[in-house]
């Protein structure tokens, strides 16, 4: 797989299931935690927190 490709699947991930794209991206880390703690307190900062993560 390319790397635009992938970073186009990891962005998708993230506007679906945040942690899923960060665990992707990263693994079970420090960003992945804040993502998932996001995520579960409103959906909205842990897609945003993703999308920042994975394309930065």
């Amino acid at each position: 797989m390319s790397n635009s490709t992938d970073k186009l699947l990891k962005i998708i991930a993230a506007v679906i299931l945040p942690p899923l794209a960060i665990l992707l991206h990263e693994g079970i880390t420090k960003q992945f935690w804040i993502c998932l703690v996001l995520t579960i307190i409103f959906f909205l900062p842990g897609m945003v927190y993703a999308i920042w993560i994975v394309t930065k």
